[in-house]
């Protein structure tokens, strides 16, 4: 029997060829030649690439045995997630391997940013002698804040304790207790950006977190503040970054990632790199040898268990592995699950029960405990979450998951519950289930209201005093914005003559949209919730 053919197509490490083993008839293509690719994909069942390769649906079309597309990094622009999963292809990557790196080169930026050390190498190297023009500023008992506590944010916390700082931090999703491990004073974002003489900002893209920090952030901050993003570009509004360094309200920033990259000559971006408070990288947030050598060891460990048909904890579109046909179809649902739950909640977890009910519980189901977790973090760590690094986050914040399996379902053939315990002592639970002959995913359940919604992209969710007018107030409100309502569901109001409401619309609804409709209505919980396909 010959060996399954596994495509290397970038540079990648000798240490990668070895973890994959003498099992597999490994080849070399460059991906940058399109023509060479989409030959060498045609008998390939592996591919392993970095940033240059573009994996897109005409490589997938032209892989008919491909089971298995590997990126050895964190990233996966290049990759048509989409297209793969709807042709059968895991997509795998090293969701931990750049975390040390992003970690030390954001204290990099800092320090950078403290003693102006790239414009006085750019001085000095041009034939320049001023020392006075340099003049910097200690850490030693300066204030810095960190935007998002994830593995990363705890690592620099963890980091900046020898310089004799105090670490302040903004992240809703982490309990106190957490913090105070980390040696962390949990705070508002307002009150971190007021106090924090430095700024460092590691939270998921999303559309609630894209320019989180903006016009009235900056209008925050200290004169002397500097901030730094090595996370995502776009999570700073870049014009109002520029306004703000030329106008003196910050003193300066540490840019690693842009909203373009490159920076295009007509982008937002571009016009920061010739600032003289400005210090700027070309996204080395992964670019060190040990960080590139784990992930090529990683996703070569990844691919050889897909191919060997085991599970594949860092894949990001399918479990993979020895999971039953019948549970399987549960496991994106689940996600979802996780995406709304985290949408709701109100403050940080601390304890989590994945209840699965009905034919399931004759199955192996320990799999969507790892996607609950993984749809709960989704968009709230900065990192990419996988089923091998979500129930890691979980452990790191305190908090307890236990998974419940019980035959009884009345309502539903079967049904997933999660329910969880928030730090402020509410208890929020959402519940759901694969509906008819298509397994449509449902929102069943939300906090006791029983109610059935299709899960889809966009969701807006309101509770509110029932009485007579409140939809066609809200349908007003978001009509006469453009917002097209593509799907209503009301629930019967509770004890307390409160009643729930969930629309599904076409696209994101602005801010002051959701503001306006809210108060016009006098909705005591109202969310936007955003769910990416699982």
């Amino acid at each position: 029997m010959s060996k399954p053919v596994v495509l290397i197509a970038e540079e990648l490490s000798p240490a990668t060829i070895d973890a994959l083993g003498p099992d597999f008839d490994v080849r070399q293509v460059d991906g940058t030649d399109r023509p060479a690719l989409l030959s060498a994909l045609a008998d390939a069942h592996a591919i392993l690439i970095r940033s240059a390769t573009k994996v897109d649906a005409e490589a997938i079309a032209a892989a008919p045995v491909l089971k298995v597309v590997a990126r050895a990094g964190v990233g996966l622009d290049n990759v048509d997630i989409k297209a793969a999963t709807a042709a059968g292809v895991m997509v795998v990557n090293a969701p931990t391997s750049n975390i040390i790196s992003a970690a030390e080169l954001t204290i990099g930026h800092i320090l950078s940013l403290a003693r102006h050390i790239p414009a006085a190498h750019a001085s000095l190297a041009a034939g320049a002698w001023k020392r006075s023009s340099f003049t910097g500023t200690e850490l030693f008992e300066k204030t810095v804040g960190i935007i998002g506590l994830g593995r990363i944010g705890a690592l620099i916390a963890a980091r900046l304790q020898a310089f004799g700082v105090s670490v302040v931090a903004y992240d809703p999703y982490v309990t106190p207790t957490r913090a105070q491990q980390l040696g962390v004073t949990l705070l508002s974002l307002d009150d971190l950006l007021a106090q924090s003489d430095f700024i460092t900002i590691h939270m998921p893209k999303t559309p609630e977190t894209t320019g989180m920090i903006g016009a009235a952030q900056f209008a925050r901050m200290k004169p002397t503040a500097y901030v730094v993003n090595v996370a995502r570009g776009g999570l700073i509004d870049e014009e109002a970054l520029y306004t703000a360094l030329t106008t003196g309200e910050i003193a300066g920033a540490g840019l690693d990632v842009f909203t373009s990259e490159p920076p295009k000559p007509d982008g937002t971006a571009f016009p920061l790199l010739s600032l003289p408070n400005v210090v700027v990288t070309p996204h080395l947030g992964a670019s060190t040898d040990e960080a590139q050598e784990k992930a090529g060891i990683s996703v070569a460990r990844s691919v050889k268990l897909a191919l060997e048909g085991d599970l594949v904890p860092d894949a990001v579109n399918v479990a993979g592995g020895v999971i039953d046909p019948f549970v399987r179809p549960g496991i994106a649902l689940v996600e979802q699950l996780g995406q709304v739950f985290s949408g709701l909640a109100t403050s940080a977890l601390t304890s989590l029960d994945i209840e699965v009910r009905g034919e399931l519980a004759a199955y192996d189901v320990s799999v969507y405990r790892l996607a609950a977790l993984k749809g709960i973090f989704t968009k709230i760590v900065s990192e990419n979450v996988s089923y091998v690094n979500a129930p890691l986050f979980a452990e790191q914040r305190g908090i307890e998951t236990r998974l419940i399996v019980e035959a009884d379902s009345p309502l539903y053939r079967n049904i997933t519950i999660l329910r969880g315990t928030l730090s402020d002592g509410t208890v929020l639970e959402v519940a759901g289930t694969l509906a008819g002959t298509r397994m449509v995913p449902k929102i069943v359940g939300i906090n006791g209201y029983e109610i059935e919604v299709p899960i889809d992209k966009h969701h807006i969710l309101m509770r509110y005093a029932d009485r007579p007018g409140i939809v066609a107030i809200y349908g007003q409100k978001l009509g006469e914005a453009g917002i097209n309502i593509a799907g209503l569901f009301v629930a019967q109001p509770d004890a307390s003559g409160r009643a729930l409401s969930v629309l599904t619309v076409d696209q994101p609804v602005p801010d002051a949209i959701l503001d306006d409709t809210r108060q016009a209505i006098g909705a005591d919980l109202f969310r936007q919730l955003e769910i990416v396909e699982a």
